[in-house]
């Protein structure tokens, strides 16, 4: 039988897929199409200490293999999140990631204080959101400001903590390691690429929000490269992310160097996504005669000259 299981830092996961931020809700409409306990974890939508309407209509976009989006983190706020999105969330069977984005140091603080007292798995630090003007995408682009961050919120919880980082910089690694020296337990690649849609007649962006987050399949190429130099960079797990559509996708991003992926956009083409990805990932494994999927982490042989 093969064996899924794997550890991000000390935490054990029934399988490397959890379904990404933003994706997935808080689960709830997703529990009609897949037993949720199947899956190796879910990331809730990202969460602001105060309640966002995000951005004006209209705010996602199709492209070629993939989509464009500035929802802008419109969520119901941390507050109403603890009391009527987490209980429902701890109950699920798997494990609980909560992804939060400040719009500056405090409120990423402060957030971090409160999640401290429950049950959560982890803390995924947002310090790479596209569509919103200020704070995460900030931070998220500067390594000094990263790790000063994690440092702080190293302090005030003793929850395991992931810095999820965004592509749209000059050195992904930079900023990864910056997160490690911080006290980052995980780190998170790659967020969506900045990108434009334009209608010609109208000859204007499609999206309200002018430019947005690009994600799926087109991405994919980019973000296994820098989770490959990420691999080479850090000594903390990571987790990879963008354009995982499939079981083999999975086991990719593990040979570039991930411990556990996340799944985003193909939530929203297939529901039934992640369960069906999982059961790919065990067939592969049969057929590669692979007992353990963590064996895949971490063995990719670039070649020379």
């Amino acid at each position: 039988m093969a064996d899924l299981t794997v550890c991000v830092g000390n935490i054990p996961f029934a399988n490397p897929v959890i379904a990404a931020s933003g994706t997935f809700g808080f689960g709830r409409e997703m529990r009609n199409f897949q037993n949720l306990g199947r899956i190796g974890g879910i990331c809730s939508k990202g969460l602001t200490l105060l309640p966002r309407d995000g951005n004006p209509a209209p705010r996602v976009a199709e492209t070629a293999s993939g989509m464009l989006n500035s929802v802008g983190l419109q969520n119901p706020g941390f507050t109403s999140f603890l009391a009527n999105e987490l209980p429902f969330m701890i109950d699920l069977g798997c494990r609980i990631i909560v992804n939060i984005a400040g719009n500056d140091p405090e409120e990423y603080l402060e957030m971090c204080r409160r999640l401290d007292a429950t049950s959560v798995d982890a803390i995924e630090l947002n310090l790479s959101c596209p569509n919103v003007k200020e704070g995460c995408m900030l931070i998220g682009s500067n390594p000094e400001m990263i790790e000063k961050l994690v440092a702080a919120a190293r302090q005030v919880t003793k929850k395991p903590l992931w810095a999820k980082l965004t592509p749209n910089v000059t050195s992904i690694a930079d900023m990864a390691r910056a997160a490690e020296s911080g006290g980052a337990d995980a780190v998170v690649l790659i967020n969506t690429l900045l990108g434009i849609a334009i209608d010609r007649k109208l000859r204007r962006p499609i999206l309200r929000n002018n430019i947005g987050g690009l994600s799926g399949p087109a991405i994919k190429p980019i973000a296994l490269r820098m989770v490959a130099e990420t691999y080479r960079a850090v000594s903390i797990p990571i987790v990879g992310v963008g354009g995982i559509m499939s079981g083999n996708d999975v086991l990719e991003f593990m040979i570039a160097g991930a411990t556990a992926v996340e799944v985003g956009t193909a939530n929203l083409i297939k529901p039934t996504a992640c369960q069906d990805i999982i059961d790919e990932i065990r067939a592969i494994m049969e057929l590669d005669g692979v007992s353990e999927v963590g064996q895949y982490t971490g063995t990719l042989e670039l070649w020379n000259g």
